[in-house]
């Protein structure tokens, strides 16, 4: 029903600007969630509520492995709304030190033939300090993370200081802090993922993620690392010894690709669009990384698999790769809001048959 009648409407709105569409599905969900008691009638329908699901990552409880990925609700405007559609744990942002308007629009491009999105946003946020302000006045009860980036405005030798001033902002409302180095649509910033960046701006944030920790019942937080599909296996082994030394609690396989693989044929006047691809023309590469990731770290690292999962199947196959948790961006806007059930529904079958 979602894809032959909901999807075409919701694709029209907004003239059909993809960007538009999407921030108008926001807002409706948000409204349909100002009714906490609506909320939770409709989850109680939806979510998958089995101790089956249950995963405990990097010392966080997860309802259930199934995550909604950064960049679709940035801010923090619908939370309660990811919940009763299922998900085990929500990703915000990413955001900034700084607010900023992102990129000149439009800035984000479908291509339904390949069930696929390039999107050049460049990190469109309010800023650290007012999702802390939601977070803080939306309390949900599955685990919020928060990716931050680099403000645009900052240059890359002052990103160490950038980034630890958007931790401090978001270190109390968030289970976990991803720290994103990969999106292709900030200047200069998958630079940050090359060891010598990383290690300074890994050694900072874990020094503050200690200060901060002392004064907080909760401790310290873990800190994730969201990497490229791009990166060549050598410079993954490079990333992962920095991340080793200095206890990251996980990584987040992959963000987008500037890569163009599989989009021979229709959307050709969109294929040339700059920006980070995601969808189903990524989904071989991102379990592809996931696959060497858990390999070179013998499977003790988490791994957050995102990236072309349109499917209960495609789930699977990301587990099967050494995904730990896994998140939905892409899949959730071609395949609509009942993907978490599913998904959650043929993991406990497969656990099940496994057992």
């Amino acid at each position: 029903m979602y894809r032959f009648l909901l999807r075409p409407i919701l694709f029209r709105l907004g003239g059909g600007d993809a960007e538009t569409a999407h921030e108008r599905t926001l807002h409706l969900l948000a409204l349909l969630c100002r009714s906490r008691q609506l909320c939770r009638a409709m989850g109680h329908l939806i979510a998958i509520q089995d101790p089956g699901l249950t995963r405990t990552v990097f010392g966080i409880k997860f309802p259930n492995p199934v995550g909604l990925a950064a960049g679709m609700d940035k801010d923090g405007v619908a939370l309660p709304a990811w919940e009763t559609l299922g998900f085990g744990f929500v990703e915000v942002g990413t955001v900034t030190r700084y607010p900023q308007p992102g990129n000149p629009r439009p800035r984000l491009f479908r291509l339904p033939a390949h069930e696929a999105l390039i999107n050049r946003m460049g990190f469109n946020n309010a800023g650290a300090a007012a999702l802390s302000h939601r977070l803080a006045a939306t309390p949900v009860t599955i685990p919020v993370g928060v990716s931050i980036g680099k403000s645009k405005i900052t240059p890359l030798e002052q990103a160490v200081d950038d980034y630890r001033e958007s931790f401090r902002s978001v270190f109390p409302y968030a289970a976990y802090v991803a720290i994103n180095v990969s999106s292709p649509n900030t200047p200069g910033l998958r630079q940050l993922q090359d060891a010598a960046h990383l290690r300074a701006l890994l050694a900072a944030l874990q020094e503050e993620n200690a200060t901060l920790g002392q004064t907080d019942p909760r401790g310290s937080r873990p800190l994730l690392v969201k990497v490229a599909p791009d990166l060549s296996e050598s410079a993954l082994d490079e990333l992962l010894m920095v991340c080793a030394d200095h206890a990251v609690a996980g990584i987040i396989a992959t963000n987008t690709t500037v890569g163009r693989n599989g989009l021979e044929g229709s959307d050709s006047s969109l294929i040339a669009e700059t920006g980070g691809l995601s969808g189903l023309p990524l989904s071989g590469r991102s379990r592809q990384v996931v696959r060497f990731i858990a390999r070179a770290t013998g499977g003790r690292l988490p791994i957050i698999g995102v990236g072309g999962i349109h499917s209960p199947d495609d789930a699977l196959r990301m587990f099967e790769a050494g995904a730990t948790l896994i998140q939905l961006y892409t899949g959730l806007v071609y395949r609509g809001p009942f993907l978490p059930r599913r998904i959650n529904r043929a993991l406990l079958s497969w656990q099940r048959e496994r057992s």
